[in-house]
């Protein structure tokens, strides 16, 4: 089968794509190994909302219209829009297909799946960043007696052994899964590493139309002193809850979850923590302080302090005066490794690829392999890149620079 180019993935990125394909008239197939937006139906757990408004959720051609702009999409409601999406821009979809291998060949590209061998010129990666958890070498030293469980296995506290729990990272999905956990009533210890405090809302406004109107989340490529480093920054703590609230340290110590430092090693069922839980904490504050203060003085150059709250100032962020520096782990029946994500590129059989085993691409454009691009990843063209409705100029950059190549329009 020949077609000019072959996408990767059902996801919001994914139809992003096929939507500016489709406008220029490039035919194209977007292969999916389950249904749309596969991943949000089988990869997150039962409570989890969206940590942008439902204002935010917008796609090429297609935003929310519902009646609680402010409000977090449940994972149902992101499944039915972005399935509503798929439908409205008529994508053309091979679903249940399992990509197997991309490999460069005479036409361009061979990509081999489950139901057959396509050919194009062109391919667009566009299977998302979130697919396989990282789990750090040290979990091969957890006691055999300890359950080990990704965010991707999580779903509920009542699928998890009874016990105490100890979550490893502290990050949003760090945060809100042992917020969960405690209030079910575990014993729920976190293990503090680098991580972002932001507030839910800031002035009466929430923190994403701060970042949105403060030109924050358009910053691009040029924009930023360390790439590399931007996009590796952990997401932030927040939450989408009907009622706004903040999820911070701060909240978790009041509910009586213990915070302790980074997880360093674990020998003999011992685990060895960080000495430097408060220096990662003070730089934590001092960053979101700067970031406010950035809030504030956009407000007055903009003349919008009267249409806003004064400005807020918070609390530093609570540690006990000797943090533990070791943890018994056979006093746990569970360990959560929310520390992070990485994509999945075991197929992806071209040479593009780091010494850290990174796919090596410019905003997306894998120049070392001509007509092979990359969609959906942090930071990918800009800040924004993560969340659903930064697909849309990312999929346009990508899809003007792919219609170049193959000679299409005036592209």
């Amino acid at each position: 089968m020949r077609v000019t180019t072959v996408v990767i993935g059902a996801g919001h990125s994914g139809l992003a794509v096929s939507h500016f394909l489709t406008a220029l008239s490039i035919d194209h197939v977007v292969i999916e190994r389950g249904e749309v937006a596969h991943t949000w139906r089988t990869e997150r757990w039962d409570s989890l909302r969206l940590l942008t408004p439902n204002w935010q959720s917008r796609l090429p051609g297609y935003a929310y219209d519902g009646p609680d702009p402010d409000g977090f999409m449940t994972m149902p409601d992101v499944i039915d829009f972005v399935h509503g999406y798929a439908k409205v821009i008529e994508a053309p979809l091979q679903l249940h297909t399992t990509v197997t291998a991309v490999r460069r060949s005479p036409a361009g590209y061979e990509v081999v799946t489950d139901q057959g061998v396509w050919e194009a010129p062109t391919v667009v990666l566009a299977s998302g960043g979130f697919n396989v958890a990282r789990i750090p070498p040290v979990a091969a030293a957890v006691p055999g007696s300890v359950d080990q469980v990704t965010p991707q296995r999580y779903r509920n506290p009542a699928e998890l052994a009874p016990g105490r729990v100890l979550v490893v990272g502290a990050s949003a999905t760090g945060i809100q899964i042992a917020h969960e956990l405690q209030m079910s009533g575990r014993d729920v210890t976190v293990a503090v590493g680098e991580h972002v405090r932001m507030p839910r809302t800031y002035r009466g406004r929430d923190v994403q139309w701060w970042m949105d109107r403060t030109g924050r989340l358009d910053e691009g490529l040029d924009d930023v002193d360390d790439l590399v480093r931007a996009r590796s920054v952990p997401s932030p703590q927040l939450v989408g809850t009907p009622d706004r609230t903040t999820l911070d340290l701060n909240v978790l110590t009041d509910r009586g979850v213990q915070v302790v430092g980074r997880l360093a090693r674990i020998a003999d069922g011992s685990a060895q923590l960080s000495g430097s839980l408060r220096n990662v904490c003070n730089l934590a504050d001092l960053k979101q302080q700067r970031l406010l203060e950035l809030f504030d003085e956009w407000a007055t150059g903009a003349q919008t302090d009267a249409d806003v709250d004064p400005p807020e100032r918070f609390a530093p962020t609570r540690i006990e005066d000797d943090p533990p520096l070791t943890l018994d782990l056979n006093g746990f029946e569970t360990i959560v490794w929310a520390t992070g994500f990485r994509p999945d590129y075991s197929w992806l059989d071209v040479p593009v690829f780091d010494r850290k085993g990174q796919l090596r691409h410019d905003g997306g454009i894998v120049s070392d392999s001509p007509g092979l691009y990359r969609i959906g990843l942090n930071f990918l063209r800009r800040r924004k890149s993560s969340f659903i409705h930064g697909a849309e100029d990312d999929s346009r950059d990508i899809v003007d620079h792919l219609a170049r190549y193959v000679g299409v329009g005036d592209a």
